[in-house]
């Protein structure tokens, strides 16, 4: 890498082991030879004293990339006795090797590059080629490129292959055919090396890109998507919850949309296949495993006719297709090698609660002790899958039969739970106790039902009841179980 002529490249030194104050120690420098000798025997020049091995040619045409070879060898001799012919010789090789600049700008092998992609679609479209002259282990040959006008966008992406230095064109935005048809890109190409001062990049460090967009038959798109509704639970079969709306992105053709359900988990919907209007055919239910956090998620399916093929000319060679999803059957009749587009859409039905489930008393068992002066008082709770208000506050009373009240009585202790008093002294043995639940729901439901109330012979902590099953249980435990539900009862109060 040389600037101009007399530039020195390297030195020689050579060694004497003669008395370095008489001539036998005094040394001169010549070049006897030049492989290769091209394009000039003597490119190179050697101070006879110094050993400095200088440039002579000229630095045009000392051009690595127009030299026969970018290595050359000199066979330098060193001679004492001052170079006099009397004196002793010793010969040395001095290799010298043109390293590169970065001379030459990269320039595109084409001024216009075309290049087609179907819309929809993303990917490498075009790979665009360069030359360059310069050394190509270098940041002086590897490209960079860079689109300089053409995607407002940002559409489209060029990395370089470092493999080839190709440009490599891709698209990373799906286009659309109904927007635009042609895009005209400028690129713009660089070497990551910075170039020499007096070279800079021409007209041909820069190229153009048409590309000219492909139309796909594409599925149509539901808007919103998610749609979602709300509405009441066990509205009537029939009922009208939802309209969906799927168009085609297709709007240079005249295709029709049809509807159909594609995931309906609990089979509660039905669609129209024509106006996309989404109606109940069962009933709908907030409480079923099939809703999550009050919400129901069905899925549609929109299809067009294709009416693209047709238009295109393509041969009117039809054929039949049947698919079955779910309890539905659908028939087209489409061109060959192309099928009708589909999208799908999401509807999530939010539902409100209607109070249709009756509360019921939990436990089923409760437990008390023959002695009414011992602990003789049972908790019981209210549960209900509807959600407020139509859960609770619950009313929990003891049922219709005649007599129940001379030996039980059933008070409230808060909003969901009561405790259950055995009035007098009973005989170890399990009873049915007869109780009424109602919600607070409009109108209320109301629950009779049956609690197995265990009268347990009560001694030293322990409870011994009549059940096979029953095991003994520390009153210590069942009294505070009371505590804490009176605990609650005064929070609940006092707020």
């Amino acid at each position: 890498m040389v600037n101009q002529a007399g530039t020195t490249v390297m030195t020689m030194m050579a060694f004497d082991a003669d008395d370095p104050a008489t001539d036998n120690a005094v040394l001169r420098y010549n070049i006897v030879r030049q492989s290769p000798d091209k394009p000039s025997p003597n490119m190179f020049y050697i101070d006879a004293e110094k050993g400095d091995i200088v440039t002579v040619i000229s630095p045009t045409l000392l051009d690595r990339e127009t030299l026969p070879t970018t290595t050359y060898e000199l066979e330098i001799v060193a001679k004492d006795m001052a170079g006099r012919e009397v004196g002793l010789t010793g010969t040395a090789t001095a290799t010298i090797t043109i390293t590169d600049k970065n001379d030459h700008a990269p320039e595109f092998t084409h001024p216009l590059f075309e290049a087609k992609v179907y819309e929809s679609s993303t990917g490498v479209v075009v790979n665009l080629t360069v030359d360059d002259r310069d050394d190509p282990a270098t940041g002086a040959w590897r490209a960079i490129y860079s689109i300089i006008s053409g995607d407002p966008t940002q559409s489209f992406e060029i990395q370089t292959n470092p493999d080839n230095n190709e440009g490599m064109l891709s698209v990373v935005k799906p286009l659309d055919y109904e927007a635009t048809e042609f895009h005209t890109l400028l690129i713009k190409v660089e070497n990551e090396e910075t170039l020499v001062p007096d070279v800079g990049y021409g007209p041909s460090s820069t190229a153009t890109v048409h590309v000219t967009v492909e139309d796909i038959n594409e599925g149509p798109v539901f808007f919103p998507d998610p749609l979602t509704v709300t509405t009441m639970e066990n509205i009537p079969v029939g009922s009208f919850v939802a309209s969906l709306n799927a168009t085609d992105p297709d709007i240079l053709h005249k295709q029709s949309i049809r509807y159909a359900v594609l995931r309906d988990p609990a089979g509660w919907l039905s669609v129209n296949p024509v106006r996309g209007t989404v109606n109940t055919s069962a009933s709908l239910d907030r409480e079923s495993p099939f809703v999550h956090d009050n919400k129901y998620t069905a899925v549609f399916i929109a299809t067009d006719n294709d009416t693209y093929s047709q238009e295109n000319g393509k041969e009117n060679n039809h054929e039949y297709t049947i698919f079955f999803m779910k309890s539905h059957c659908f028939i087209w009749s489409a061109q060959k090698g192309s099928p009708p587009a589909t999208g799908t859409g999401t509807l999530v039905i939010r539902l409100e609660d209607y109070n249709d489930n009756a509360p019921f008393v939990v436990p089923s068992v409760a437990r008390v002790c023959e002695d009414a002066h011992d602990m003789n008082v049972a908790i019981v709770g209210g549960r209900d899958k509807d959600l407020p208000p139509n859960g609770a506050p619950f009313k929990i009373e003891l049922g219709k039969q005649p007599g129940l009240d001379k030996t039980w009585k059933v008070t409230r202790v808060n909003s969901t739970h009561s405790q259950i008093m055995l009035l007098h002294s009973l005989k170890k043995a399990n009873y049915q106790l007869p109780l009424l639940i109602t919600d607070s729901g409009v109108p209320p439901l109301s629950n009779s039902t049956e609690v197995k109330v265990q009268v347990c012979v009560c001694k030293k902590n322990k409870m011994h009841c009549s059940s096979a099953h029953s095991h003994s249980a520390s009153l210590l435990v069942l009294l505070a179980t009371l505590l804490l539900v009176l605990l609650s009862f005064f929070e609940e109060t006092s707020c």
